[in-house]
């Protein structure tokens, strides 16, 4: 079996830099890290025959995990229509019909990632703006927070969904004034669509896989907690058997399967170091873009006064709901990862979750909080108080400054990474791509020096900044406790899985921006080079 030593200018291994400073070469065998540190010791140890491979002047950190990332909706996008950069609907249409015209006859098109709050002038599209230029090919377009789906007739028809179709529990289908669906689906009126993207109408997940893992593994992330479907999975398995898994997937489970995952056995933490069950996702609420997350306080309108006194936001899971998916759950051994951005959702999931304390400390189980975008302040020690990881995406942080001033409580903790690691709360950092790209090096600078969308400093709390060791930590450490695998990554001490980055800059000395344009050099998983620039 090889052994190999890689040789840098630093080795930041997250696990004891303190002492004499960072190393300059990491053992490797097997996958895993033997020893860090001189090259000149390491080579006089290293059994003979060791491979020797000098990374210069780089840069190494463990490699990054994106703790939250929608993999068969980001591939699709890779592959699919972006709409992202899209500045009115007019220009959106446009790009669909270049698109349309590259596709094979009836194949459903997705992607999208569409953004109406930044169109000039701006406008609530419908499904007849897309009939005029995809006719009968079924089209949904996700938006840029993936709670909403921009839909044509087509693909309503082939839904199901017509003016007599009643809105979902948790979800609407928006109606114009005669009761006709206009094509928007919000919230659980999306979840058929994502059940058809994870199935034979979105494509060849392993193809999807492989594109994905292509990019990811070239922004130096190592592994992935996926929220999508389960054709991910199973993609993953099928690479592996082939020899071409190269990232680490730890998978959350879809609840509208929950009672399939129990009859199959599954239960977090399940697997191995390549393939690991997480916890069951559920949605408490909406989205800010969406204007759907969950507020105690309703929502401001444009001006900053106080729009309808009803628009609170979508409750996508009641309390009485959410405490029994909770126990059934967690009476078979599965955690729960509860999607909640508004301070009334965030605080109604913390109760859950208090009520299921016994049954979650009896099954050694430990639940998490995707995103936590607005907080009262008094529910950051409930977080610690319970053991709930915080997962959260400080790139969402500049494009959401826009819609600040829908924000009815100026007084909610938001995007309060800081509060989080001060009241004790493990913190782990992803991207939520395809809502933001699965790029670790921006979520760092981006937490750091927490920015504008004009590349200035933000205004929105920014006492709430972290440390850029604490911004690649949340993206190590913090990442590797959120999956329970603490004991053999997220640290390059020894014993430890031989996943790590090689960076041309010193992110914990460098400024935001250098960290921001870095350039990732190579990628090793299990002790084997996967990327190399």
């Amino acid at each position: 079996m090889t052994t190999t030593l890689y040789t840098a200018a630093a080795v930041h291994t997250l696990a004891d830099d303190a002492g004499d400073g960072p190393a300059r070469a990491l053992l490797v065998r097997a996958g895993r890290v033997l020893a860090t540190g001189d090259p000149a010791r390491l080579r006089a140890h290293a059994p003979a025959g060791t491979r020797i491979v000098d990374l210069g002047d780089s840069v190494v950190v463990p490699g990054f995990t994106d703790a939250h990332v929608h993999l068969t909706q980001f591939a699709e996008e890779l592959m699919g229509v972006d709409l992202r950069s899209a500045a009115s609907e007019q220009e959106a249409l446009r790009r669909v019909e270049s698109h349309v015209r590259t596709m094979p006859p009836g194949a459903w098109l997705f992607g999208g990632s569409w953004n109406h709050n930044h169109w000039t002038p701006p406008a609530q599209p419908d499904r007849y703006g897309l009939d005029a230029v995809t006719g009968e090919r079924p089209v949904t377009l996700i938006s840029a927070d993936a709670h909403t789906v921009w839909a044509n007739t087509a693909a309503l028809h082939r839904l199901g969904i017509t003016r007599d179709t009643p809105d979902p529990v948790g979800g609407e289908i928006v109606r114009d004034a005669a009761g006709e669906a206009t094509g928007i689906l919000r919230e659980s009126a999306v979840f058929p669509v994502r059940e058809l993207q994870n199935g034979p109408a979105g494509g060849d997940g392993v193809e999807q896989f492989r594109a994905a893992q292509r990019y990811l593994l070239a922004q130096g992330v190592t592994g992935v907690h996926d929220v999508d479907g389960m054709t991910v999975l199973h993609a993953a398995e099928r690479l592996r058997a082939d020899g071409d898994l190269h990232l680490r997937l730890h998978k959350l489970l879809p609840v509208a399967d929950l009672d399939e995952h129990i009859a199959a056995g599954l239960r977090t933490g399940d697997g191995d170091p390549w393939i690991r069950i997480g916890p069951v996702k559920i949605f408490s609420d909406g989205a800010l873009g969406s204007h759907t997350c969950l507020m105690t306080h309703p929502f401001a309108d444009s001006t900053g006064g106080t729009s309808n006194g009803d628009d609170h936001g979508v409750e996508v899971t009641a309390p009485a709901q959410l405490d029994a998916l909770l126990t059934h759950a967690a009476s078979h051994g599965i955690a729960a990862a509860v999607h909640a951005i508004g301070d009334r959702a965030n605080g109604q999931v913390l109760d859950a979750f208090a009520r299921a304390a016994d049954l979650t400390r009896e099954h050694r189980l430990r639940h998490r909080i995707e995103h936590v975008q607005f907080i009262r302040r008094p529910d950051l020690d409930r977080l610690a108080a319970l053991g709930v990881v915080a997962s959260m995406q400080p790139q969402h942080y500049a494009p959401d400054l826009s819609l600040r001033h829908f924000v009815p409580d100026d007084g909610l903790a938001a995007y309060a990474w800081r509060s989080v690691l001060d009241a004790g709360v493990t913190l782990a950092f992803g991207s939520d791509a395809p809502v933001e790209a699965p790029r670790p090096l921006h979520g760092i600078a981006a937490a750091v020096a927490r920015w504008g969308p004009d590349g200035r400093p933000g205004r929105w709390q920014p006492a709430e900044r972290l440390t850029p060791r604490e911004a690649l930590a949340a993206y190590t450490t913090g990442a590797a406790a959120a999956s329970g695998e603490s004991t053999i990554k997220g640290t390059l001490a020894p014993g430890m899985l031989a996943d790590f980055v090689a960076l041309d800059i010193d992110p914990l000395t460098a400024t935001s921006d250098a960290v921001r344009d870095a350039t990732v050099r190579a990628t090793v998983v299990d002790g084997v080079i996967r990327y190399r620039a």
